[in-house]
C-alpha cells in the first residue's frame, strides 16, 4: 500500500494537472474569490474625506489604524468596506474554541459530530457580527476624534460605518467558507494571505526609495534581504517538522486465517498552535490603544501611559508580546490536541506505543511529548514574531511585512495549499486508477 501511495506521488506532474478538470475548477474559483476581496479593498467608505486619509497614512501618522492595515492588504489606509478585513471572524473563531473547554453545552456540541460542528459554526458567526460591530464603532468615534477625516461627523456617519464595515466583514466570512467548500485552502487563511501578498511590492518599493534617500544604508537592506530568505528557509523546516509516535496493532483473526499486526505513526507537527498565538497576542496588546482611540481627550491618564508603553519596539510591548505568545501557544495546544482523546482511540482500535501500557500511561506520554514539543515551538514562534520588533526598536523603521508574522502566515498558507492541490491529484490519479484496473477486468 505504502509503496503505491509512493508511485502515485512520484507520478503527479503538469500532465496529470492538466487532466484534473475539478482541479482546475477549483483554482479558478478560488482565484476569482480573491479579485472580488481585492476589488472591495478599493471601494471606498461612504463620508470619508480620501485625500485627508491618504495623506495623513503617507506621513505615518495614521495610529492604531496603520497596524491594522498589514493584514487588511491596504483597506485601512484607503478606508474601504473590507477595512477590518476577516479579523473578527478569527477572533470570534478563537474566543468559541476557547469557551468549549469552559462551556459544558459547547462541549457537548463538538461531541456530536457534523451537527454539533454545525451550531459551533453558528455561534461564531453572531460573535463575528458581535464583534465587528464593536470595532466597527470604535473606528467610527476613532477616526472622528483624530483629524479631519470625516467629511460629515455624527451619528449618521457612525451608523453607516457600523454598517458598512460589518456587512463587509460578514461577506468576507461568507466568501472565505465558498472558497473552503468550492476551492483550494482555507478560504479565511488564503483572504490573509491575498492582502499581505498585494502589499509585498509597496513594502519593498518603500524600502529601496530609504535606501536611494539614505534613510537606511544600503547594508541594512541587504541584510534585512538575507534575513527574509534565512526566516522562509527557517519556517518551511520547522512547519514541516514532527515528531512520528510509532504505533503498534496486535495481529487480529479475520475469518479463518490470522493476518498480521500492522505498524503505523502518530503525528505530532512541532508547531501545533500555527499562526493563532502572535494574531491573538497582537490582538490583545492592541487593545489599550484601541480603547484610548475612542475619545483621546478624555482618555485618563494612566491609560495614555500604558499606550505609550505599549507602542511598537517598546521593551514592554515586547517582552508581553513574547510572553503571550508563548502562553497562547501551550493553550491553544492544549485545545486542539487532546492526549486523553487520542490515547483512547487508539485503545477503542486495538493500537498501541510500544513500551507504553494503553489508556492513561498513553495519555500521559503523548502529554509528555506534546509538551516538549509545544517548547520548541514557541520559542521558534517567538522568535519570528520579535524580529519586526527589534528593527523597529534599533531604527525606528516599520517593516511588518518584510519579516515577522506575516512571512510565517505567507509561507504557512502557501504550504497548506501546495498540500491541498497535491492532495487532489493524488486522488484523480488514483480515481484514474481504479477506472483502469475496472476496464482491465472487464476485458478479461
Amino acid at each position: 500500500m505504502a509503496s503505491a501511495a509512493e508511485q502515485l506521488v512520484a507520478n503527479l506532474n503538469f500532465s496529470s494537472f492538466a487532466k484534473a478538470t475539478e482541479l482546475k475548477q477549483r483554482i479558478w474559483f478560488t482565484l476569482g474569490a480573491l479579485v472580488i476581496y481585492r476589488l472591495g479593498t478599493y471601494i471606498p467608505m461612504p463620508g470619508i474625506d480620501p485625500v485627508a486619509l491618504a495623506q495623513s497614512m503617507s506621513q505615518g501618522a495614521g495610529g492604531l489604524l496603520e497596524m491594522f492595515n498589514m493584514l487588511a492588504g491596504g483597506a485601512v489606509g484607503r478606508m474601504a468596506i473590507f477595512a477590518l478585513n476577516i479579523m473578527p471572524y478569527i477572533s470570534a473563531s478563537i474566543i468559541v474554541q476557547l469557551m468549549t473547554t469552559v462551556s459544558p453545552h459547547l462541549e457537548a456540541l463538538k461531541k456530536e459530530g457534523e451537527s454539533g460542528r454545525k451550531q459551533i459554526n453558528q455561534y461564531t458567526r453572531y460573535g463575528t457580527v458581535l464583534l465587528a460591530v464593536v470595532q466597527a464603532f470604535g473606528i467610527a468615534i476613532g477616526l472622528e476624534n483624530s483629524s479631519n477625516y470625516v467629511i460629515d461627523p455624527g451619528w449618521m456617519f457612525r451608523i453607516s460605518t457600523v454598517i458598512t464595515l460589518t456587512g463587509g466583514t460578514v461577506f468576507l466570512m461568507w466568501l472565505g467558507e465558498q472558497i473552503t467548500q468550492r476551492g483550494i485552502g482555507n478560504g479565511t487563511s488564503l483572504i490573509i494571505f491575498a492582502g499581505i501578498v498585494a502589499e509585498f511590492p509597496g513594502s519593498f518599493f518603500r524600502a529601496f526609495e530609504m535606501a536611494r534617500t539614505g534613510s537606511i544604508s544600503g547594508l541594512f537592506l541587504a541584510l534585512l534581504l538575507v534575513v527574509m530568505v534565512v526566516v522562509v528557509v527557517a519556517i518551511v523546516f520547522m512547519e514541516r517538522a514532527q515528531r512520528r509516535l510509532l504505533v503498534q496493532y496486535p495481529k487480529r483473526q479475520q475469518g479463518n486465517r490470522m493476518v498480521q499486526g500492522e505498524t503505523s505513526h502518530l503525528p505530532m507537527k512541532l508547531n501545533a498552535a500555527g499562526v493563532i498565538p502572535p494574531i491573538f497576542a497582537s490582538s490583545l496588546l492592541l487593545l489599550p490603544a484601541t480603547f484610548a482611540s475612542f475619545n483621546p481627550q478624555w482618555a485618563p491618564e494612566w491609560l495614555t501611559t500604558v499606550t505609550t508603553l505599549l507602542n511598537h519596539g517598546q521593551p514592554l510591548y515586547m517582552a508581553l508580546y513574547a510572553a503571550l505568545i508563548i502562553f497562547f501557544c501551550f493553550f491553544y495546544t492544549a485545545i486542539i490536541v487532546n492526549p486523553n482523546d487520542t490515547a483512547d482511540n487508539l485503545k477503542k482500535y486495538g493500537g498501541f506505543i510500544p513500551g507504553i501500557r494503553p489508556g492513561k500511561r498513553t495519555a500521559e506520554h503523548i502529554d509528555y511529548v506534546l509538551t516538549r514539543l509545544t517548547v520548541v515551538g514557541a520559542i521558534y514562534i517567538t522568535a519570528v514574531c520579535l524580529l519586526p520588533e527589534l528593527v523597529i526598536a534599533e531604527l525606528g523603521t516599520q517593516f511588518y511585512l518584510l519579516v515577522g508574522t506575516s512571512l510565517l502566515i505567507l509561507v504557512s498558507v502557501t504550504m497548506d495549499t501546495v498540500a491541498q492541490v497535491q492532495s487532489h491529484l493524488l486522488a484523480h490519479q488514483y480515481e484514474g486508477l481504479i477506472k483502469k484496473a475496472r476496464l482491465r477486468g472487464a476485458r478479461k
